[in-house]
């Protein structure tokens, strides 16, 4: 093995790792957004965890966070929630600043 290969394979581990992070904070997020938008809807019990589990699996529709943010603000609007769609992105964006410290706490 020469250097450049163990740093190649330095390099994507290191990658793989950041994107597996990275993946758990945006769980995290959509876990947390969707119990602040139940708060909001007025969810109570076992309501909530459904619906957090259908934020997360709206994830999965596309890439990007938009499928996530079209979901939240949609049941929102449609719940009677005066809410903006800059409202929701900028709680996205705190809450996933928050998910990725507590990912990387843990590791």
């Amino acid at each position: 093995m020469t250097t450049f290969d163990d740093r190649e394979r330095g390099f994507e581990r290191k990658f793989a790792h950041d994107q597996e992070q990275e993946f758990k904070a945006a769980v995290r997020r959509n876990k947390a957004l969707a119990q602040w938008a139940a708060g909001l809807m007025g969810l109570e019990g076992d309501h909530v965890g459904e619906y957090e589990r259908a934020v997360v699996k709206s994830d999965f529709e596309a890439p990007g966070d938009d499928d996530v943010l079209h979901k939240v603000f949609e049941d929102l609007k449609g719940a009677g929630v005066q809410v903006t769609e800059g409202e929701v992105r900028m709680k996205m964006a705190e809450l996933l600043a928050q998910a990725r410290e507590s990912v990387r706490s843990e590791s």
